[in-house]
């Protein structure tokens, strides 16, 4: 069964940073969004590439040898696994993310925000 899948339409059904939306499925992977505010913590996916896009505002992606990645909308950029980063945004950001079903987002099962399907 195909459908269309618009993105603002589902960013607009939550004001949560840091907790991302399910929107689609993809071969095995979820599709999400998330709004983004300040921060995140330092984390690593051991066994999988983090893959960032943005579509609204500016993202930075900081990295463990100090470097810092700066995303505006329409730019991709993926953390290859293994690779401690923190993404912050001054100003909220959104973005969408394309991760294995099941991939925690902060690298740590026990950490993680729980998977919601909007």
């Amino acid at each position: 069964m195909a459908f269309v899948v618009d993105l603002k339409t589902k960013l607009a059904t939550f004001t949560e940073a840091w907790q991302p939306r399910t929107v689609a499925l993809f071969n095995g992977h979820d599709i999400m969004v998330a709004k983004l505010r300040g921060k995140y913590h330092w984390h690593v996916h051991p066994d999988t590439d983090d893959f960032f896009l943005v579509l609204e505002g500016d993202l930075q992606i900081d990295l463990e040898d100090g470097s810092t990645v700066s995303l505006k909308p329409g730019q991709v950029y993926i953390v290859p696994r293994g690779i401690r980063h923190r993404p912050r945004a001054h100003l909220e950001a959104h973005i969408m993310l394309i991760e294995p079903t099941g991939t925690p987002n902060s690298g740590d099962p026990l950490t993680a925000a729980p998977r919601r399907v909007v």
